[in-house]
């Protein structure tokens, strides 16, 4: 993610959009060990989003309810979350939503094992099924304590790593089918947020679906507000309302005479249910 954050070489996220909120079921097919018949309708948004990594006021959040941004981007929890939440309670989901603003789930989980830094958290060969499980525990429960429901998705946030290192990338593989799976088990979709070049590119050329997610989040800095005409994989990849591009970082604007340093995003998936 963006240097605002923690630091240039830990990147974490977040998202709004501005346009109209839809409920839609999309996304389910991609999606495996989900049962078709119980579960609530995905809440879609498709628009413009934006993050920081501290969820912002609840004033700023009135002022920058201008209609350029509808949705923001808001990390719940993980051992590898860059910053403190203060302002981050049901309480805050609950007006800020009354708003109109649409909320993206992020958690920042396990980092793989061949990061180069010291993550709190990250994976190993050993430990990556029994983790991933673990941290979808954690993500749902932190996510139903801020009033996000079951049906909403959770984005698993997995930076930058060597994807050509066959044993890293197969943790992270075993990791994020875990914990989707039990994501799925509690009723919450799954999410991914990753780059091009390497996290994202692993779950969309993976030969197995097999629990993989059924939204996927791409970080592609090219300043396109799109989902479509710079997808970098196949055309039927992840359709029926299931992208998110995260297009430019660090955009100091202001918005309703209140001025902050976000990430910008386009959006076209689901968000969280808080009705």
């Amino acid at each position: 993610m963006a240097g605002h954050r923690q630091s240039k070489k830990r990147r974490h996220i977040t998202w709004a959009v501005a346009g109209a909120a839809v409920v839609a079921g999309a996304g389910l097919a991609a999606q495996t060990s989900m049962a078709a018949t119980t579960w609530p309708a995905q809440k879609t948004f498709t628009g413009r989003a934006f993050d920081t990594c501290t969820a912002p006021s609840l004033s700023t959040m009135k002022a920058w309810h201008t209609g350029f941004y509808g949705a923001a981007a808001v990390y719940v929890g993980g051992k590898n979350r860059g910053c403190a939440q203060p302002n981050l309670t049901a309480s805050w989901v609950k007006s800020v939503s009354s708003l109109g603003w649409k909320l993206v789930p992020i958690y920042v989980g396990a980092q793989p094992p061949c990061r180069s830094g010291s993550d709190p958290e990250k994976m190993t060969a050993s430990n990556a099924a029994a983790l991933g499980t673990q941290d979808a525990n954690d993500a749902v429960a932190k996510a139903a304590a801020l009033g996000m429901k079951a049906g909403s998705p959770v984005y698993l946030d997995m930076e930058g790593y060597d994807a050509a290192n066959t044993s890293c990338n197969t943790a992270v593989l075993t990791y994020v089918r875990a914990f989707d799976k039990q994501l799925h088990a509690k009723t919450y979709r799954a999410g991914f947020y990753g780059f091009t070049s390497s996290s994202a590119k692993a779950i969309a050329t993976a030969s197995d679906k097999t629990d993989l997610p059924g939204n996927l989040w791409y970080a592609l800095y090219d300043k396109q507000n799109t989902t479509t005409t710079d997808w970098p994989w196949g055309a039927k990849q992840y359709t029926g309302h299931s992208r998110g591009h995260q297009y430019m970082v660090n955009s100091k604007e202001a918005h309703g005479g209140v001025t902050l340093t976000v990430d910008r995003d386009a959006w076209d998936g689901p968000v969280a249910i808080t009705g």
